[in-house]
């Protein structure tokens, strides 16, 4: 007779996650450091008792974080599976109804990033007993429909539970994707409220310790033969590395495969970093956010070889980065889906091993001397392009004596450590970070660009040092984004938990601002200002916004700065303190950083009455001009 146990379903799932293990490379690992929860009406008598009875008898199984919003506890998460490459991980809690959808942005964040996270969101009543319940969506065409039903499109896997017996089919589903390289991403399993607390009598086998092989494929030996063919017959050849290089920990074997060949690379905002930024052909960031120099190599290159990469808009510039006639691509990656882009030689396979393979297959091969004399002069002028940027001729050279973005960014990178983190998501900084940091040591560069989220910043940041509890981060955040979700705040002040966030303040949307006037758009909706009564639009003085103030309400060192003097000292008063810190400094949105000589495809007007809209109008249409459909065949 099979031995069982009884507990609730809310129980069995605690249990049951607290007993997964990862492995990869012969290294075990607890593949769940805990779970953030927020506890609501659908969730507090079934996950919340469960993981309280977990707290008070086994508190090492699966610790509980009680977080502030939904989906900043998903973006927390996800930062830290993405500083973990993805070996581990945490699951996350919410209520039904506005808990549980305030989640998908989160899913869809993980989704497209790759990145893995179990979200358990509270359901409906199984047994319709109570219903309609509160917060419950009541559908005139189906009965079985609720909120949650949103996770479907953005989630990697989706499953519900109805009833106990169903549990342990979802939860061994659920960790098959999340431990999946090419399958991971957000992976919802729903738990009707009523279910969560019902008992069960569960075999013992299921809460048995299991440790899930976290694959490296290697590839096809005609697929890798052909790719290393290509290389040889290439006479500009570039590699292209994204994410996957990192994830796959694969950047020595980038950089041993490039010392050999002489090939440069250019690197993606998931990618930065697989070479350190000084590496000999390390050419910093590609696309439509990159470096000249990459861009240029990229330009006139006639093979891509694509590592880890899914090939975004900004990472080929909307399609017009690479304009050989007879251009030719190698895809390496886990995921099919990504290997087949650009009608390339899809190699499906582990970036490590693959790179390791084909820099054995190309041995005694390199490129020209002239071509890595080309690249190297490029990449010497874009690095005193920086150093301009960094350290401008007249200190402050913004409008009245204000700090400029790239001055801010020279000052964070040149008084961290190689160790530290940088961690940004959205509005002008990530794209000035993706030019203008210089990443000196693989994990030091976090920001994420799949969803470009704004308000993950703080929320990442934090789980980045969870991770990483032995680097200091730097979580680079706008007044928008800051606004947007500062409330993990509040957790990092809770948990103990080190973060130095430098806030920004330039009243209003500075990226979209700045993509507004090259749109023929004038700034239109971007500025923090008055509506003035006088032409009834927000055109009035600036808002009276005290970030600073906001951010000591935390309970946080703020330290408020204006000249290039104050914020050095506020990073190394930062850097020595043993708790979070929040440098607030005002800086000049109308100086941008230095220009990609790139393109990133955002329609304007076809027709306008604005002469800014034609004009704009007038250069989209050059642009559009030269995209490529890259539709020849591989073979």
């Amino acid at each position: 007779m099979t031995e069982t146990v009884r507990l609730t379903v809310a129980q069995a799932v605690v249990q049951f996650l607290g007993v997964q293990y990862s492995e990869r490379d012969g290294v075990r690992r607890k593949l769940f450091e805990g779970c953030f929860g927020i506890f609501g009406h659908g969730n507090v008598a079934g996950l919340g008792q469960a993981l309280l009875q977990a707290e008070l008898t086994e508190p090492d199984l699966l610790p509980y974080v009680l977080g502030r919003n939904e989906q900043a506890m998903v973006h927390t998460a996800v930062a830290y599976a993405r500083a973990t490459d993805r070996l581990r991980m945490w699951a996350v809690s919410s209520s039904v109804g506005p808990g549980a959808t305030n989640m998908v942005t989160g899913a869809a964040l993980a989704t497209i990033n790759r990145l893995p996270v179990l979200l358990l969101p509270a359901d409906t009543f199984a047994d319709r007993a109570a219903s309609p319940l509160l917060q419950e969506l009541e559908r005139p065409d189906a009965g079985d429909v609720t909120v949650n039903d949103a996770f479907r499109p953005v989630s990697a896997y989706f499953d519900r539970v109805w009833r106990p017996e169903q549990l342990p089919a979802a939860l061994l589903s659920a960790m098959r994707v999340l431990t999946d390289p090419a399958a991971t991403g957000a992976v919802t399993v729903c738990l009707p409220q009523d279910v969560q607390a019902q008992a069960h009598d569960w075999p013992v086998e299921l809460f048995a310790e299991r440790t899930w092989h976290v694959a490296r494929p290697r590839p096809e030996s005609w697929a890798v033969q052909r790719a290393a063919e290509l290389v040889r017959a290439a006479e500009r050849p570039v590699v292209v590395a994204g994410g996957g290089v990192h994830y796959s920990g694969a950047t020595e074997a980038l950089a041993a495969f490039c010392a050999a060949t002489g090939i440069p690379v250019g690197q993606s905002q998931a990618g930065k970093g697989t070479l350190v930024w000084d590496h000999p052909q390390c050419l910093g960031a590609i696309g439509s956010t990159g470096t000249t120099a990459a861009n240029a190599i990229a330009r006139d290159a006639d093979l891509v070889i694509g590592v880890g990469t899914r090939y975004s808009d900004f990472t080929t510039a909307s399609r017009t980065a690479f304009a050989h006639p007879s251009v030719r691509f190698v895809n390496v990656n886990v995921a099919p889906i990504d290997a087949v882009k650009h009608s390339g030689v899809s190699v499906v396979a582990d970036a490590r091993e693959t790179l390791t393979e084909l820099t054995a297959l190309l041995a005694g091969h390199r490129v020209d001397e002239g071509y890595v004399a080309e690249y190297t002069r490029l990449d010497a002028a874009w690095t005193a392009t920086v150093d301009a940027a960094h350290h401008p001729a007249v200190p402050a050279a913004g409008a009245g004596g204000l700090l400029t973005q790239g001055e801010v960014i020279g000052m964070v990178n040149d008084l961290s450590d190689p160790r530290d983190v940088v961690v940004c998501a959205a509005g002008s900084m990530p794209g000035d970070l993706h030019k203008l940091w210089q990443t000196r040591d693989a994990k030091g560069y976090h920001v994420e660009y799949g969803y470009s989220c704004m308000g993950y910043e703080v929320a990442g940041g934090l789980g980045v040092r969870l991770a990483c509890p032995d680097r200091d981060v730097f979580v680079m955040v706008g007044d928008g984004s800051y606004l947007m979700m500062a409330t993990e705040l509040a957790t990092a002040v809770q948990e103990g938990i080190k973060i130095i966030t430098v806030l920004v303040q330039n009243h209003g949307f500075a990226s979209i601002g700045a993509l507004s006037e090259s749109l023929g758009s004038q700034r239109f909706g971007t500025r923090y200002r008055y509506r003035s009564a006088r032409s009834g639009r927000l055109d009035g003085d600036v808002l009276p916004l005290d970030l600073a103030a906001n951010a000591e309400s935390f309970g946080l060192r703020v330290l408020r700065v204006s000249t290039p003097g104050e914020f050095a000292d506020a990073v190394k008063a930062a850097k020595a303190a043993e708790d979070s810190t929040v440098i607030h400094v005002e800086t000049d949105p109308l100086v941008g950083a230095p220009d990609s000589a790139s393109w990133w495809d955002v329609p304007v007007s076809a027709v306008s009455d604005l002469d800014s809209t034609r004009a704009a109008r007038t250069v989209y249409d050059e642009h559009k001009a030269t995209q490529r459909t890259f539709l020849r065949p591989s073979s």
